[in-house]
């Protein structure tokens, strides 16, 4: 006997579906409305006579199943929201925990546009959501089988992030592969396997694969798709450290295998330095990086245009203005209310930082030049200004032996705030070791130390003063703040004070790198569970952790000098998924301090003010040293021009045409950076995809599995309509009271809340819990609907008939759900699916009439009609017969309703099959004839 895909069959006295098998001699079953957990396998050769295999039709609805009409509205949501196959073009969707926004589908569609092997950069703003949209593209591959494996690479403190979101958005465990879980991970497999062959789903840290033990044998034997986060951290710039040029070799040479799918994730691509981005662009393909010409003056058009259409089909960068209404679909982000707070320096504090200042000067003018010396100029002075622990730090562990040593930096600048993912928290001690110290400058350095000790008190330190004033308004406000360090000491100094300064209530943690990743993400993760909190962290969390669900306001205690570390770091807060309408990002500057004066007069503001009127963030200026001599040459020159103690923001630029020339370097840079930001912007942007190509089969599959209104619906009306179970709209959401649940949907939920704080949407407010199609809660409840509805107990499930007299109607109106197994398989291949979809028919009169319902009439007598007559169980009982009589006589007529559903796929296949310029699908044909779930009769009550 051949067992066809999609058919029905029935095991051990339980219904199945056949599902397709590459072996013929398996037989791969799934339970009529069960899960994928619950596939089975029979072995033919071996098959044992209890596990016969009996073709089987499903049952239709009887007398018995006659009950409230208002119910069917249940039976109907239950059915489309337990199915895991949709029958649309898109497989994914029914699998997903979320409901997509339509713009994060177009690098889905861009990625099966490709030609194998698939190459695509998804480089937009912070906050838009290129985690979603890397994750519906693995799903979508694994449902299409082009994949079967694929692995995430990404920076260490990002792999448990990683982890929870491939589980709680699209249902896959994946293992986290570092130096930490290795041997574990090891342990497990038997054999000779690697642990990159016997995982087919992989996190892995970028700084453990990187390394030369590890790098070739993951090449290897690494799975067909590779995910590459913050990919900006493996750009090559010319003098990269070791660090940086084993990470961009890594994924280098993965790129350079024939057949390797790769996706690539950059919120900051260009960091402001052509090569680096070329370096980036290579991945793709290697002689992308001969766009860069393009992005001069006197490209020629014509070949822009055709490299532009070339590379429309590998990068995607949207801008936040390009994503809030798309498709008409509004995606909601939190207003920023960006600003400033300053403060002056005390008296004792603005004359230490005098004289660091004339020692800084003369250190520059001695005879002896080196890098070092140029460094430890930078460091002394933003460390000084950043805190009195962090200047503390450096001067007095200048003369003690350290293992930090400058090959980790390269020829890179180790004060700057570069952009290649490297934790440099640390106070750079090790770059005034190896600076040459005269007997006289290590006096001066010794006083100073003495100094710096006497300055650790919020009387003395108006800027730690001035925070705790700040984060005291904002807590009272309602807003849970991130306070942003530039080094360890001053995160541990300044979170010391605020422990003990505020309420002894509030939480307040501090975060730097040298917590382990497991020990960062506890913390994080522990002060949700607290009203007020405060978070100190330096910027090992200013690169791609999500932290918009527990913090609302963001305060940069040290001024970035980089444009991209500004945004990443507001971006932790002010992104898609953040529920209060408005964010604070305030940035606090020395009002007497001129290095704060000069980076944020020419630097950050600028930068601001170009985010605010073109939507872009600017990148790190070409040639950041350029800057930062501008930067301390300004400092320097007014310096030289100005008594002690009186330097004010306000005057920093004055009439000295030196000083000038200076802020005219800098500001020039900026612009420059913003122009070449925004025409390659404009050359690469994305204009290959049309809304309007996939709006039709969005909105299909609305309809087919279920939107987050339609779980929402469902959910409320079977607790409190069949289960009696109490739940009451808030504001933010709903109020479950679990206590009269069914143990088996109570188990599904937290124990320890009474009532729960639920909600369907995303994003979901803090403190709710978050109930998509794909939540257990949901499934179960579908399937203990489902089983009491087909079982007869209506107590405890919906009806499967209803025979009623309503006013409502004036001639016989009768609803039925149908539900259909559809075969789709492709033209070039042996590859099928059975995809299954549930079909909302009626008909005014009788079926021979064939006067078709509207999905609005069909709607209105599902949601509105009741009955406004009695009638007796027999009447019903024979009303119900005959109608089922005469379906049974019309059975070809119902089978075309599936036929006629089989061409709208088979168009919408084909539509999608001309966007993505890719292999054909057909509907093969519906399995026949399709499952009848329920009947229901109005009567005209005249």
């Amino acid at each position: 006997m051949q067992y066809k895909s999609g058919a029905l069959v029935r095991v051990r006295n339980r219904d199945w579906v056949v599902l397709p098998s590459l072996n013929e001699k398996l037989v791969l079953l799934k339970p009529l409305g069960g899960s994928e957990e619950e596939i089975t396998g029979i072995y033919l050769p071996l098959l044992f006579p209890e596990d016969s295999i009996q073709s089987t039709e499903f049952a239709k609805p009887t007398p018995e199943d006659l009950g409230d009409i208002s119910s069917a509205r249940l039976l109907y949501n239950a059915v489309r929201l337990s199915f895991r196959t949709g029958a649309g073009p898109f497989r994914s969707i029914a699998k997903l925990s979320f409901r997509p926004r339509p713009y994060q589908m177009i690098p889905l569609i861009m990625a099966l546009k490709q030609r194998h092997p698939i190459r695509l950069f998804i480089a937009d703003d912070v906050g838009i959501g290129k985690t979603i949209e890397a994750l519906i593209i693995i799903k979508e591959l694994l449902e299409r089988r082009e994949i079967s494996r694929f692995a995430v690479i990404a920076l260490p403190h990002l792999c448990e992030q990683w982890q929870s979101e491939l589980k709680d958005k699209i249902g896959i465990e994946a293992v986290i592969i570092r130096s930490n879980t290795q041997r574990q991970l090891d342990r497990a497999i038997f054999g000779d396997t690697s642990i990159y062959q016997h995982y087919p789903y992989q996190v892995i840290s970028i700084d453990y694969i990187k390394s030369d033990s590890h790098k070739q044998i993951f090449i290897n034997e690494c799975p067909e798709l590779v995910i590459v986060d913050e990919v900006h951290t493996c750009a090559k710039p010319a003098g990269a450290s070791l660090s940086q040029q084993q990470r961009h070799h890594l994924i280098h040479d993965i790129a350079q295998k024939e057949n390797q799918h790769i996706l690539l994730l950059s919120a900051t691509p260009h960091s402001g330095k052509q090569e680096q981005f070329a370096s980036l662009l290579s991945l793709l393909k290697g002689d992308y990086n001969e766009l860069l010409s393009l992005l001069k003056e006197d490209y020629n058009e014509l070949d822009l245009q055709e490299k532009r259409k070339e590379f429309a089909a590998h990068y995607v960068q949207r801008r936040r203005a390009d994503v809030l209404k798309w498709m008409g679909d509004d995606t909601p982000f939190p207003h920023r209310d960006a600003g400033e707070y300053r403060y002056n320096l005390s008296k004792t504090y603005s004359e230490l930082y005098d004289d660091i200042l004339e020692f800084v000067q003369k250190l520059l003018k001695t005879k002896e030049e080196n890098k070092y010396r140029y460094w430890s100029a930078l460091a002394l002075l933003r460390g000084v200004m950043s805190s009195p622990a962090a200047g503390l730090e450096m001067i007095k562990n200048r003369i003690q032996k350290t293992e930090e040593t400058m090959d980790e930096y390269g020829d890179i600048n180790p004060i700057l705030d570069d952009d290649f993912g490297i934790e440099k928290d640390f106070t750079p001690v090790g770059v005034i070791h190896k600076t040459n110290w005269s007997v006289s400058e290590n006096q001066k350095l010794k006083a100073f130390e003495k100094r710096l000790e006497g300055l650790h008190d919020i009387q003395q330190d108006y800027k730690a003063a001035e925070t705790v004033k700040i984060i005291t308004k904002w807590l009272k406000s309602g807003f849970n703040p991130i306070i942003y360090c530039r080094f360890i000491a001053t995160a541990v100094y300044i979170g010391g004070i605020l422990k003990k300064e505020l309420n002894p209530e509030i939480n307040v943690q501090i975060v730097t790198s040298e917590d382990p990743d497991e020990v960062r993400t506890s913390t994080i993760d522990h002060m949700g569970m607290s009203k007020h909190r405060v978070l100190v962290a330096t910027d090992c969390l200013s690169e791609g952790i999500n932290l918009q669900d527990k913090f609302t306001a963001v305060l940069h205690y040290d001024l970035p000098w980089n444009p991209n570390r500004l945004e990443q770091r507001e971006g932790r807060i002010d992104r898609f998924g953040q529920t209060c309408p408005e964010v604070k990002t305030y940035l606090l500057y020395g009002n007497n301090n001129p290095i704060d004066g000069v980076v944020l007069k020419v630097l950050l503001q600028r930068v601001r003010e170009i985010r605010k009127a073109t939507g872009i963030s600017v990148p790190f200026p070409e040639d950041s040293r350029t800057l930062m001599d501008a930067v301390l040459q300004a400092v320097l020159f007014n310096f030289d021009r100005k008594p002690k103690s009186t330097w004010q923001q306000t005057e920093l630029f004055s009439d000295h045409e030196d000083v000038h020339a200076k802020e005219l370097i800098v500001s020039n840079s900026i612009e420059e950076a913003a122009k070449r930001e925004q025409k390659s912007r404009s050359i690469f942007a994305q204009h290959a995809i049309k809304a309007d190509e996939i709006a039709e089969d969005l909105k299909q599959s609305d309809d087919a599995i279920g939107n987050p209104d339609a779980v929402q619906q469902f959910v409320v009306q079977a607790l409190s309509f069949l289960l009696g179970v109490q739940i009451t709209p808030d504001k933010k959401g709903y109020l479950l009271y679990p206590i009269n649940l069914p143990q088996i949907l109570r188990d599904t939920l937290p124990q320890n809340a009474n009532p729960l704080k639920v909600s369907f949407y995303s994003p979901t407010p803090e403190g709710y819990i978050y109930l998509g199609r794909n939540h257990l809660f949901v499934e179960q409840l579908c399937q203990y609907l489902m089983i009491h509805a087909f079982n007869r107990t209506p107590k405890y499930g919906p009806a499967r008939a209803a025979v009623i007299k309503s006013k409502e109607v004036t001639i016989k109106t009768t609803i039925l759900l149908l539900r259909v197994r559809n075969v789709i398989s492709e033209k070039q291949t042996a590859k099928q699916l059975v995809a299954e979809e549930i079909i909302l028919w009626g008909y005014k009169g009788t079926a021979v009439d064939k006067h078709t319902l509207t999905d609005e009439e069909m709607n209105h007598v599902m949601d509105n009609v009741y009955p406004t007559a009695n009638l007796s169980h027999e009447h019903k009982a024979d009303v119900l017969n005959h109608e089922l009589n005469q379906i049974n006589q019309l059975q070809e007529y119902f089978d075309q309703i599936a036929l006629k559903r089989a061409e709208h796929l088979i168009e919408a296949h084909e539509r999608f099959r001309k966007v993505i310029a890719g292999k054909q699908y057909k509907v093969v044909e519906p399995v026949l004839p399709m499952d009848l779930i329920g009947i229901y009769i109005v009567l005209p009550d005249k």
